[in-house]
């Protein structure tokens, strides 16, 4: 695998500082951008695994905390390993950030992270690709229906809440998206019901979005997050082929030079 740089960064938004974690191939070229949105249980080294491994096909990956109106990441303390008996009493801890995630609040930190990717000069030119987890699924395609021009490819994964009854639903976006979408559905999944597949499905379908759709059996929420009693190994990979195709499809790689590199503010630590 190519060898990859991360390091902390800090992302200005209208509401506020954003930590976030920025990982690229370490081979001095501008890469694609892409920008990762968390699950619920937010930025971890989980999730920076998962972003070197996208980083090292040839990406530059933006995760950023959502959570970041209630302080910088961890929120709260996290086991190793997160187990059922742990996990309810985890997302109640987590569910007043989770709340102050408004959908307007969520459209406003989209563009702030779009320009801060399009700034950097770790990134090629062109549109970004995003993917998202749990709620970041409803997340990544909320930033593909507010931010059409700036989005060539969204997928979502083990996504919750995509397409329910409310006035600010993701799935009402679906007539202003411009990109190629997939999602990788778990089906067993409490917070994303059939019903709510064939609503998104009917959706993007009516609004003629390049889509692919597919019910992962067997996985349960969560099936791609390692450090979770939810983790499927087999959807797991299934997810990665399916992401890597995607963005290989929709974001071609430029091998541009970098001049000067500036990756914001914070720490940097190389990972491999």
């Amino acid at each position: 695998m190519t060898a990859v740089h991360g390091s902390s960064v800090d992302i200005p938004t209208p509401d506020g500082s954003a930590d976030a974690y920025v990982v690229h191939p370490d081979d001095g070229a501008r890469h694609p951008a892409v920008l990762l949105y968390m699950d619920a249980f937010g930025l971890r080294p989980h999730l920076k695994a998962m972003a070197d491994r996208l980083a090292s096909a040839g990406y530059t990956v933006l995760v950023p905390n959502v959570f970041y109106r209630h302080g910088r990441a961890p929120l709260v303390e996290l086991p190793e390993f997160i187990d059922p008996a742990e996990r309810p009493e985890i997302i109640q801890s987590l569910r007043p950030a989770a709340q102050t995630l408004t959908s307007e609040a969520a459209v406003r930190d989209a563009g702030a992270y779009l320009d801060w990717l399009a700034a950097s000069p770790l990134t090629s030119d062109g549109p970004a690709g995003v993917t998202g987890y749990c709620m970041g699924a409803a997340l990544a395609l909320r930033t593909a229906g507010s931010h059409p021009d700036r989005v060539a490819a969204a997928a979502g994964f083990h996504g919750a809440f995509l397409a329910t009854d409310a006035p600010d639903s993701p799935h009402l976006l679906a007539d202003r998206i411009t990109a190629e979408v997939y999602f990788g559905h778990a089906d067993q999944d409490s917070t994303n019901p059939p019903e709510q597949i064939d609503r998104l499905d009917a959706a993007l379908t009516d609004a003629s979005v390049r889509h692919r759709a597919e019910v992962y059996a067997g996985a349960h929420h969560g099936f791609t997050q390692a450090d979770t009693a939810m983790h499927h190994p087999e959807a797991t990979e299934r997810h990665w082929t399916a992401l890597l195709d995607l963005f290989g499809r929709a974001l071609p790689a430029r091998h541009n030079v970098i001049g000067h590199q500036n990756t914001g503010t914070g720490n940097g630590d190389a990972t491999q």
